[in-house]
């Protein structure tokens, strides 16, 4: 029997409360302690105890709340359904991984051969089967080095290319890169010294061709990824600053690997390389759609020497984050590039019959147009054409609460769930996630 909010229980149902190692032995609990871990269903447990001692309960139903209450998995993060119409979205963990890098991680999270030959039983080089499938994809790098995220790529460039000397660098490109990173404060860290050239708005050749010196170690070009400057501005490309007889460095920030019809404006590896700089340094989590990781691709002798030094060891990344790169390299187009490509009718199509579904189950929804964004720090100012789910406000907090937590945006005072950001296979679950809010609510 529920007890709802009644008095605490009396000394008979107290005793008839199971002990600890009784609801241990429990066949749903003992599973869960296996896969979960035995202190946190002795946590669920615990409480669930509490809860009949104070009445909340009756005592034969510890086990069911014990149970209710275990978490899907052993680790604090949970799945969401990213309806923002941001396919990159930061605080999501921005690309999601393919099926192929998901299968690639489940297979390296056992024992491999990330550093054996197994055709020789001798040890072999870490990450070769994706560095050579970063040279297939970019074909005008000699070679390439990955790292633990973007902003160590380049903090390993300044390290290795400019210990105590100067990079120099345009002012209106000391940009902040998310979360109060700073690119002066990043480059500083490393003992390099930055020589600022130019304005905040125009930087020409002729302004770098002047800070050049013995004491520089690079030229870098940074891609103000996160923002547009419009008007009376000036920059010089890479092209430009390759003969004045010192590296040159380019951090294209969003992992862009080859021109892409629909970003313009967004640099790629490949065109850089072309152009004549000497390294690239990019993230692989971005448009390429990866997991979290920096890359470096270049001429061979500064990738080599980067990849000898000993803060490449620090930096390197582990043997999930191999696979998952190497896959998403060879793989299908990854949900982040599904997404960008999507055609904005089919999205329309696609939140026209959710909204039908939706209204079937006694749902104020409708189907409306909605613009989507790249996110993570890429591609600013570029729209995309969608199409979302409009449900009243009060959905927004209920489906971020929900399983599976639904992350939708608030305009006007309408919950939008973007489909561009959702991929197809999921419409199904987003219409149950809300239909089970709405039965929720309704219940209340």
């Amino acid at each position: 029997m529920d007890r709802g909010a009644g008095p605490a229980a009396g000394e008979d149902d107290r005793r008839r409360i199971a002990r600890t190692d009784v609801l241990l032995a429990e066949p749903r609990l003992a599973g869960a302690a296996g896969r979960l871990g035995r202190g946190v269903v002795k946590a669920a447990i615990a409480a669930a105890q509490r809860r009949a001692r104070d009445g909340e309960i009756a005592p034969e139903a510890v086990a069911d709340a014990a149970v209710a209450s275990l978490p899907p998995s052993a680790a604090g993060l949970r799945p969401v359904i990213n309806a923002t119409g941001v396919l990159l979205h930061t605080g999501l963990g921005r690309a999601p991984l393919s099926a192929a890098a998901r299968e690639a991680v489940a297979v390296a999270s056992g024992a491999t051969d990330v550093e054996l030959d197994l055709a020789t039983g001798r040890r072999a080089g870490r990450g070769r089967s994706v560095l050579a499938a970063l040279r297939e994809r970019v074909p005008q790098a000699e070679a390439a080095h990955v790292v633990n995220n973007g902003a160590a790529a380049l903090v390993l460039a300044a390290a290795v290319l400019a210990p105590g000397r100067e990079i120099v660098i345009s002012r209106g490109e000391m940009v902040e890169i998310g979360d109060g990173f700073r690119i002066p404060e990043l480059l500083a860290a490393t003992g390099a010294r930055l020589r600022e050239v130019g304005t905040t708005n125009r930087t020409a050749p002729a302004d770098y061709a002047a800070a050049v010196g013995e004491a520089t170690g690079f030229i870098l070009k940074v891609h103000p990824s996160n923002f547009r400057m419009t008007g009376f501005t000036r920059g010089a490309g890479v092209a430009e600053l390759t003969g004045l007889g010192v590296p040159v460095v380019a951090d294209i920030g969003s992992g862009l690997l080859a021109p892409e019809p629909l970003l313009p404006d967004e640099p790629d590896a490949a065109s850089m390389l072309r152009a004549g700089a000497d390294l690239v340094t990019a993230s692989g989590d971005k448009l390429l759609g990866g997991p979290q990781c920096g890359l470096l691709l270049g001429k061979d002798e500064p990738v080599r020497r980067l990849a000898r030094h000993p803060l490449a060891r620090a930096l390197r990344v582990d043997k999930l984050t191999l696979a998952a790169l190497e896959a998403t390299l060879r793989g299908p187009l990854t949900p982040t590039g599904e997404a960008l490509h999507a055609d904005a009718a089919v999205v329309r199509g696609r939140a026209e019959r959710l909204a039908a579904r939706l209204r079937d189950a006694g749902v104020d929804a409708a189907a409306v147009g909605s613009e989507a964004a790249v996110g993570g720090g890429g591609a600013p100012g570029v729209v995309l054409p969608s199409a979302a789910v409009s449900v009243p406000e009060p959905y927004a907090a209920r489906l971020r609460r929900g399983t599976p937590a639904v992350m939708g945006r608030v305009e006007d005072g309408r919950c939008l769930l973007d489909l561009r950001s959702v991929p197809p296979e999921l419409d199904g679950v987003l219409a149950e996630a809300v239909r089970v809010q709405a039965d929720r609510a309704e219940a209340r």
